[in-house]
């Protein structure tokens, strides 16, 4: 086989929701205060888990967590999606699209293994809540 007819896709055209220059400012600002709410509230929630005694415990360990992963999914690809609102040029690499197809899966599995994890503590706290101590702590 002598690979004479071949092409290669170097970068993709991100089609717009709107194709007024309006309507595009409009949903720069939308999605802009969006992903601004979500960081804000999620280091709200990290930050009062983190300096608070009284929530030092399994559940306020994993919902901490989870705020900083929804952190990282949020910022794989809301950024790149904000900053091409207002672009005249709306493209992304093929090597970009695919690290962020890669990152989002990765980072969407580890939230899934973590809300297992938040799964199996109310359980335990349920259904055992005597033993729940004594299965939860970090000691050994």
């Amino acid at each position: 086989m002598d690979g004479g007819n071949q092409s290669v896709v170097s970068e993709f055209v991100i089609l717009g929701l709107a194709h007024s220059q309006n309507l595009q400012v409009l949903l720069f600002v939308v999605f802009s205060l969006f992903y601004l709410l979500i960081m804000s509230g999620n280091n709200v929630i990290m930050i009062l888990i983190t300096t608070d005694p009284h929530l030092h415990s399994p559940m306020y360990f994993l919902l901490a967590n989870l705020s900083f992963v929804d952190m990282w999914l949020s910022s794989v690809t809301t950024p790149k999606m904000i900053a091409d609102f207002l672009r005249e040029n709306k493209t992304i690499s093929f090597e970009g699209c695919m690290s962020q197809v890669f990152l989002a899966h990765c980072i969407a599995a580890g939230e899934m293994v973590l809300l297992v994890v938040m799964a199996y503590d109310r359980y335990v706290a349920i259904c055992k809540p005597l033993h729940y101590f004594t299965i939860m702590n970090l000691r050994r």
